[in-house]
């Protein structure tokens, strides 16, 4: 009897991934493994200074500080490691792995894990660029705030006027042997409350991979997703046979009925036969995937699920 024949390799990723998704495709091509092929596809975004929600280059917090969550999982295992509020270091999807390699916890946090980061050698940087650095300044001059006495003032009020959008990178990963794996990275909200956790470092809120179902990750408003459960709940709809387009619009109609206008949620799924979707609840957002018959990546509009009146 012949061995079961697996789907082609494929991966997919927010919009913003979409440049990295070639060198995934190529670790995968010769045989590697989808959390190979996911690790390296985030570290190249998070190297990139022209991305400002993820890494190098990331918005700072409210004060000015550079503060990095990540995660990755291992869907043969459920394995998971991640790290939240990580300053000074380039790669914080690297010091995911190595907690969930190094480590018997999933998630470590602010000094903890910059103390953890340094111990296994994790590349060092200084992450706010002047660019970012320029914008986080004149953003709070727009709201008439005084640079010099921000360490003393409230901070509470400020966050509500100052919070925009929000950006995120992520991958889901199917390689040859039909192992499943996941990413995400992100600097958070752009001036944010100094040491919000969002929901990219939380196993099952914005990120989840389960070999016998499937993976989910989440871009956007993290707070919603942190909320829904929104990655592991997807996975638990793909495990009880719901369809790849139909998981990603109910995830964002969870979210959406707890939602306000103008909060966007984002999510991207991936199934262990190779079908993947995403959905979003805000127009202007698109997807990315590649597969291993494919010469380069594509991008995708995502299905727009709206709030209901």
């Amino acid at each position: 009897m012949s061995p079961r024949a697996h789907p082609p390799a494929t991966i997919v990723a927010s919009g913003n991934g979409a440049g990295a998704l070639a060198t995934g495709m190529r670790i995968l091509a010769r045989g590697g493994s989808a959390l190979d092929a996911v690790e390296a596809c985030a570290r190249i975004v998070e190297a990139d200074p022209a991305d400002r929600s993820v890494g190098l280059g990331g918005r700072p917090n409210v004060l000015g500080e550079v503060e990095l969550d990540a995660s990755i999982m291992d869907g043969e295992t459920r394995a998971a490691g991640a790290v939240a509020a990580l300053r000074g270091h380039l790669h914080p999807i690297t010091v995911a792995r190595a907690v969930m390699t190094r480590l018997p916890h999933v998630l470590l946090a602010g000094e903890g894990a910059a103390r953890f980061a340094r111990e296994i050698g994790a590349e060092r940087a200084e992450l706010l660029t002047a660019e970012t650095a320029a914008l986080w300044r004149a953003r709070l001059r727009r709201e008439k705030v005084d640079l010099a006495s921000l360490d003393r003032a409230p901070l509470a009020p400020l966050v509500w006027r100052t919070v925009p959008d929000q950006g995120t990178v992520n991958f889901l990963a199917l390689d040859r042997k039909g192992r499943l794996a996941s990413a995400v990275s992100t600097s958070g909200w752009a001036y944010k409350y100094p040491g919000r956790v969002g929901d990219s470092p939380l196993i099952g809120a914005g990120n989840y991979c389960d070999g016998r179902a499937g993976a989910a990750a989440c871009t956007g408003f993290g707070e919603l997703a942190i909320r829904c459960s929104t990655a592991r709940i997807a996975v638990e709809r793909l495990a009880r046979g719901d369809g790849p387009e139909d998981v990603a619009a109910a995830a964002i109609a969870d979210a959406n009925a707890l939602s306000s206008p103008g909060r966007r949620l984002n999510v991207v799924v991936l199934t262990t036969d190779g079908r993947h979707a995403a959905a979003s609840n805000k127009r202007g957002t698109r997807y990315a995937f590649m597969t291993s018959a494919m010469r380069e990546a594509v991008l995708a509009p995502r299905r727009i699920v709206r709030r209901a009146t």
